[in-house]
């Protein structure tokens, strides 16, 4: 490792990663689609790195676009560093707390100027994210959370699912989903309607006994049951309308009062084909990968043209800018495919099979696999997907805890509860117990808790329910 990209440490024993390393683990871990717009923005600003489609085709730039980029990068004030800015709070990672805790409270007043900005709702939860915590592993694991935001705000996958995924316990999966949720917008990070509107009322030290049960309740609300709804708040008429009325005060989708992000559509980063041999081939997928080159015949014909210090100082800064980034590019899709790789070989049987093939994976089985850190495993797959016979699934998609006696996946034994439910005849409604029979039958041993778990995690009521709704719509 060169020394510009070693790590550092500081006194005060605080490990510090130097600037050009830590530029090239965000670029890791951007999706194609902001990547590309980030090396659009490098073409434009240093006149050394040029399109590798355009090599040997276009002319070559003269001593005066050097000259007119110079006075460009002069007037904007700027510094040529190389990879993306750094996110807002890194300057006090080694902070103490009372000092993140202040920058935490400054930022929150600045909420209504970016949300008019460019930055995205996952810029400004990270932001805020790198404020409120100086422990890395609680900033990891809240970076994970922050990703798997909808839009709207929510938590998209069940805290167990990641906590599985990234072979941690729902404990800490947990400590960083409470931090997450104390970030403006107030409601973010919530799991359920119910817990957005709790957050938005704690906060406001409005969440009494008799709001708790008015929440809990909100299907009585839906269907404007006010009677039982003031029997069971033991308020009367007038408070229940109050509390109704301060219930619709709040926002029920705190991501959407967020200036919204560019949607992008799932474009696989890498490609998987079956090779003659009954093996497969993976490879990066071409029209993901920006194509830059150093012009170095350009830089020769610069270095000898220019006699300012000032012009030969932003020309060095233009060279090794360049030359990190060509090279930071390269190692990036090498680790993308090497991890690629890696999935698709233990993998094997979901790519001849589908989902009820899938087996067990986590982070670490692959960093192990490869020789690899975890953390930058996770930074891979981390907005990745990768496509296979016309169909795109999300790198982490591939990542499942095991269940029951280790040999399954919990996302493939999701999904055969899903196929047997959907199967069962009316008269004939399984219940969890009569589910766990069936997949020990497959071979497939998991207890009737578990079973019961995953069920609600697809939001399939219990069997019970199952039969009423048969019955009802037979009568």
């Amino acid at each position: 490792m060169s020394s510009m990209q070693r790590l550092e440490l500081r006194q005060g024993q605080s490990l510090t990663m130097t600037p050009q390393l830590v530029q090239s683990i965000k670029l890791l871990q951007l999706s194609h689609a902001e990547l590309a717009a980030y090396v659009e923005a490098e073409l434009e600003r240093n006149p050394l790195l040029q399109e590798a489609e355009a090599h040997g085709d276009a002319p070559l730039p003269s001593l005066a676009d050097f000259l007119r980029a110079r006075q460009r990068f002069a007037e904007s004030g700027g510094r040529m560093a190389p990879g993306p800015p750094p996110a807002r709070g890194e300057a006090v990672a080694g902070a103490s707390s009372q000092a993140q805790a202040s920058a935490h409270s400054e930022l929150k007043p600045e909420l209504e100027a970016t949300l008019a900005g460019a930055q995205s709702l996952t810029d400004y939860l990270e932001a805020q994210l790198d404020l409120a915590s100086a422990d890395s592993t609680l900033r990891e694991i809240g970076r994970h959370l922050i990703h798997n935001l909808n839009e709207a705000g929510y938590l998209a996958e069940g805290l167990q699912d990641v906590a599985d995924r990234l072979g941690i316990s729902l404990q800490q999966a947990e400590a960083a989903l409470k931090l997450i949720q104390t970030f403006e917008p107030s409601g973010i990070g919530a799991r359920n309607l119910r817990e957005c509107l709790e957050i938005q009322l704690r906060e406001r030290n409005r969440l009494d006994p008799a709001m708790q049960i008015l929440l809990s309740r909100l299907d009585l609300v839906a269907r404007q049951d006010f009677a039982t709804l003031q029997k069971l708040c033991g308020v009367d008429r007038d408070d229940l309308i109050d509390m109704l009325a301060e219930i619709r005060r709040l926002e029920p989708k705190p991501g959407l009062a967020f200036t919204a992000a560019p949607i992008d559509v799932l474009v696989p980063d890498v490609l998987v084909r079956p090779a003659a041999d009954g093996s497969f081939i993976v490879e990066l997928n071409p029209d993901t990968l920006p194509r830059v080159l150093l012009n170095r015949t350009y830089y020769a014909e610069v270095a000898k043209a220019v006699r300012k210090t000032e012009d030969k100082s932003f020309l060095s800064d233009c060279l090794q800018t360049a030359s990190w980034l060509t090279r930071s590019l390269d190692q990036r899709a090498k680790t993308i495919l090497t991890v690629a790789t890696e999935i698709v070989r233990q993998q094997e049987g979901f790519f001849r099979e589908g989902i009820a093939a899938l087996r067990p994976m986590t982070l670490k089985s692959v960093a192990e696999a490869i020789g690899m850190h975890e953390s930058t495993i996770s930074r891979v797959v981390a907005n990745k997907a990768i496509g296979a016979g016309g169909v795109t699934h999300p790198m982490k998609f591939f990542f499942s805890a095991a269940t029951g006696e280790g040999e399954h996946a919990a996302t493939a034994v999701r999904h055969r509860i899903r196929q047997l439910i959907e199967a069962e005849a009316p008269d004939k409604v399984l219940s969890d117990e009569a589910l766990a029979q069936v997949l020990k039958a497959e071979g497939i041993d998991v207890a009737r808790r578990t079973i019961a778990k995953y069920r609600e995690a697809l939001r399939i009521p219990s069997s019970a329910e199952r039969r009423r709704r048969h019955r009802l719509r037979t009568s």
